[in-house]
């Protein structure tokens, strides 16, 4: 793109003023002739291992006006890019773990009420399921239809409190739409 006679070259610092009124600073990365699409790399904090950095990809007639303010390194340069893989591999597998977990706390063929029990049960205490049936601190057992009466397994006292959540979470979903959990 041409704007006021001069190109966007790759490895130009500019600094630019969107038509947003949104001034930042950054390198040109790229820069696609035919979609008129903007690469731009901005530094935003020093990190322990390197730069943190923002990535910007904008339309180039967003931009307002701009100042070239020095010619950088080329930034596509693999000698210059820092990328701290294990990094990248560590927050990958904790990312994976993370959704395994949140995957194992949703019942499979189970009513949106044994769900919410279920949810609110595991707000207080640890819970999984097996099958269609809610396991309460590896002892108790709530079966269906997930009433204070089929809850089995466990102490005296583990059953009470089991049995005291589901009724107080039943009793809230009735209140906030009646009839559709009878």
């Amino acid at each position: 793109m041409e704007a006021g006679g001069e190109e966007f070259a790759i490895g130009v610092v500019i600094s630019a003023k969107t038509t947003m009124g949104e001034e930042f600073e950054g390198q040109i990365v790229a820069f696609d002739r035919p979609s008129n699409l903007l690469v731009i790399q901005e530094v935003v904090g020093r990190a322990e291992r390197g730069e943190r950095r923002n990535v910007r990809v904008l339309k180039a007639n967003y931009i307002r006006e701009f100042s070239v303010v020095s010619k950088g390194d080329d930034p596509l340069d693999p000698a210059g890019c820092m990328l701290d893989l294990n990094a990248i591999y560590a927050r990958e597998d904790a990312a994976l773990r993370q959704a395994e977990i949140e995957a194992e706390r949703i019942g499979v063929g189970v009513t949106p009420e044994a769900q919410s029990i279920f949810d609110a049960l595991s707000k207080t205490l640890p819970v999984q399921w097996d099958k269609t049936d809610i396991v309460v601190m590896k002892e108790v057992r709530v079966c269906s239809p997930y009433l204070p009466e089929n809850v089995s397994g466990g102490t005296a006292a583990a059953n009470e409190r089991v049995k005291k959540v589901i009724d107080f979470e039943r009793k809230r979903l009735h209140s906030r739409v009646p009839g559709q959990f009878s």
